[in-house]
């Protein structure tokens, strides 16, 4: 693929709600572009954007691709991104670097949730909209009820650029309302036609309204139509491209990509009125990376958009995120998973970097010599957690090694050791996100695990004040052990622990109370309800006694950890659960939903507020409620609602509950 410069490229995120066709149009242009010799199909595995085996057996767009095409002497940059919520942190990637996103509507199921929700990150963004009603052959197609349906869900300058000729079975071509032309379709080209006459007055209808928008960005224009004077075809061309480069017009168009109709008017309309990346002359290099993959044959993999000037293979650049230089080698353009080498990419386009040491999604490279951090990747947090450990014992350092590598291919999963549960935890975003990361690491490093749910890091602590002796002596020939200790056991509020003595009279000699302090502290970390580690409580050495010979510093630390554990059991002893401190933003008309729920999951609200176009709510839930929260708040609101959480404390389990947790732990110990 040869290069092109900056004015020449278009870079072009496609998003839609999964299932509305977006791979298939993608696989359409390439086959417009002469890219593909035959239409792949997504049902057969066979598409140029949906590649990984992950995708080809769910049939199901997973990771975002590259498949760029030459049209019209410009290169699309197309980026065919998932369509399901789970993998919404590549549509964010994609979004920080296009200039335009073409939103894939199915003209059978109208606009769906997840169209919704790209929608609103693309208005922070910015960039330039454009929607495809697509399936326009399918049965109960309906063109007029998705426009309905568009103007309902977002306060847009809406435009249509073409209307139907027919729906479903009786879909034919498509009218150009602003040349007032019409087409069919041959083997995806296109075959002027008569206009039909039964269309005359939506034409007239639709066209007026095409007008309309197209005048807003443009004030002579304005001024033109509001003088009654007739605009030319070039007039309005003209309007539209300054109306969609602004992002104050949505054009919309229609077609069906599987039979290849309306998609070569669609790119002719994607070259003439998207914007061309914008150039400062002048400027030094700087890149975002937006993608990492790790290629089994290649390597590990980084995308990159170049912003300013122009990057060079055999270069040396500086990556200003983690303040290391890096040697960039090979450069790719890839379309799917066939690359091509090339030696430079020049400002606005996008190409894969190989083999680099350091860099990593959200990244930026630039010039070392005139460093830039470029904004980086607002990626979501991931939200369900599952505890997995390996089937074969032998591949914990093995599933180490993985799940780094998953790391650095995706930001929306968090791996976590906990060392008191000791169980390693792995967070993503949503079931199917996870059921792929176990697949990848079975099929992609080798190592099968086994899924299991996180268990709740419960914690025990004191009611009552209470003086507890504890005694160590052993007398076994020779040389015995004597340590002796009376300790003062006190709830502690705002503390997880504080040790103190108040020693008179040399009772415990100075260098043993290190080791009665050492002594608790061992002994809190099994406590005697459950065995979870104590928290909470004060600790005061008051008295004691010593052997001139047999005292020793491990004799004391046995004595005061006895003295520990039988002061425990009879100070109150209560179970403790982590509470967290819950943020959901959901449509109003959820929120009703969601307190219900928070009150059955023993929550407690802490308040509401507006957050933009939705409502928030704040509350404080115990963790046991909240590791499936993910698919419940999915289920309750179309996958509408997002949620973040922290630790905010620990607060007493109520005593039926601690007697279920409490009579668990101990069984499960016996059978240890």
């Amino acid at each position: 693929m040869k290069n092109y410069q900056t004015s020449q490229l278009r870079n072009i995120g496609v998003v839609a709600h999964g299932g509305a066709g977006k791979t298939s149009l993608v696989e359409a242009m390439l086959f417009n572009t002469g890219a593909i010799t035959r239409l792949g199909r997504v049902e057969d595995g066979t598409t140029t954007a949906d590649y990984h085996p992950e995708e080809i057996n769910r049939q199901v767009t997973i990771h975002t691709s590259l498949v760029p095409c030459e049209w019209q002497n410009c290169k699309l940059n197309i980026l065919d991104t998932p369509g399901y919520s789970d993998f919404i942190g590549e549509v964010r990637g994609v979004l920080r670097v296009v200039e335009t996103a073409l939103f894939v509507v199915s003209a059978v199921d109208g606009v769906e949730v997840q169209t919704e929700v790209i929608w609103d990150l693309v208005e922070q963004g910015n960039q330039s909209r454009i929607v495809f009603i697509n399936k326009m052959d399918r049965e109960n197609a309906n063109f007029y009820k998705v426009l309905d349906d568009l103007q309902a869900k977002f306060n847009a300058n809406f435009a249509p650029i073409q209307l139907p000729i027919g729906q479903a079975n009786d879909f034919t071509g498509i009218v150009d309302l602003v040349e007032q032309k019409a087409y069919s379709f041959e083997n995806g080209k296109p075959k002027e036609v008569a206009v039909p006459d039964n269309l005359a007055s939506e034409i007239s209808s639709y066209r007026e309204k095409l007008i309309e928008a197209a005048v807003e960005a443009d004030d002579e224009l304005m001024m033109k139509y509001l003088e009654g004077e007739e605009l030319s075809s070039e007039e309005i061309k003209e309007g539209l491209q300054k109306g969609v480069i602004a992002g104050k017009v949505v054009p919309i168009l229609c077609g069906s990509a599987t039979k290849n109709m309306g998609v070569t008017n669609l790119m002719d309309f994607l070259v003439k009125n998207c914007p061309a990346p914008p150039v400062e002359e002048g400027a030094p290099f700087s890149g975002l990376i937006f993608k990492t993959l790790a290629d089994p044959y290649v390597g590990k993999m980084n995308f990159i958009r170049v912003f300013t000037g122009t990057l060079k293979s055999d270069s040396v650049v500086l990556n200003s995120t983690k303040e290391k230089q890096e040697k960039i080698g090979q450069i790719l353009y890839v379309r799917g998973k066939n690359s091509t080498p090339t030696t430079e990419v020049p400002t606005g386009d996008i190409a894969v970097l190989v083999k680099l040491q350091d860099t990593s999604t959200g990244d930026t490279l630039c010039d070392k010599d005139h460093p830039v951090k470029l904004e980086g990747i607002n990626f979501p947090e991931p939200t369900l957690t599952v505890a997995i450990q390996p089937k074969s014992k032998g591949d914990e350092d093995k599933l180490g090694d993985a799940l780094s590598k998953l790391l650095e291919e995706d930001p929306a999963v968090r791996v976590e050791k906990n060392t008191e549960t000791k169980q390693t935890l792995l967070t993503g975003m949503g079931e199917l996100h996870l059921d792929i990361l176990l697949e990848r690491l079975k099929r992609k490093y080798g190592v099968d695990v086994t899924m299991d749910s996180p268990k709740v890091p419960y914690r025990e602590t004191i009611r009552a004040e209470v003086k507890v002796e504890g005694k160590h002596k052993k007398q076994t020939g020779g040389r015995g052990q004597y340590g002796h200790v009376w300790l003062r056991l006190e709830p502690l509020a705002d503390a997880p622990f504080e040790f103190t003595e108040e020693i008179f009279g040399g009772a415990v000699p100075k260098q043993y109370i290190p080791a009665v302090e050492k002594g608790v502290r061992e002994a809190m970390q099994e406590g005697v309800l459950a065995g979870y580690p104590v928290t909470g409580v004060k600790v005061v050495l008051y008295d004691g006694s010593f052997h001139p010979v047999d005292s020793s510093e491990l004799a004391f630390k046995i004595a005061a950890s006895m003295a520990f554990k039988k002061g425990q059991q009879q100070a109150k002893p209560v179970l403790l659960e982590p509470i967290m401190e819950v943020e959901v933003t959901v449509p109003e008309n959820f929120m009703g939903d969601i307190i219900s729920d928070f009150n059955t999951k023993r929550g407690r609200i802490l308040g509401m507020e507006a957050a933009g176009k939705n409502s928030r709510v704040k509350a404080l839930v115990p963790l046991a409620e909240m590791y499936r929260y993910a698919i419940d708040l999915k289920s309750m609101t179309q996958g509408r609602g997002s949620f973040r959480m922290k630790f905010s404390s620990y607060e007493e389990v109520p005593a039926r509950l601690a007697e279920e947790i409490i009579k668990k732990a101990k069984a499960a110990e016996a059978e240890k």
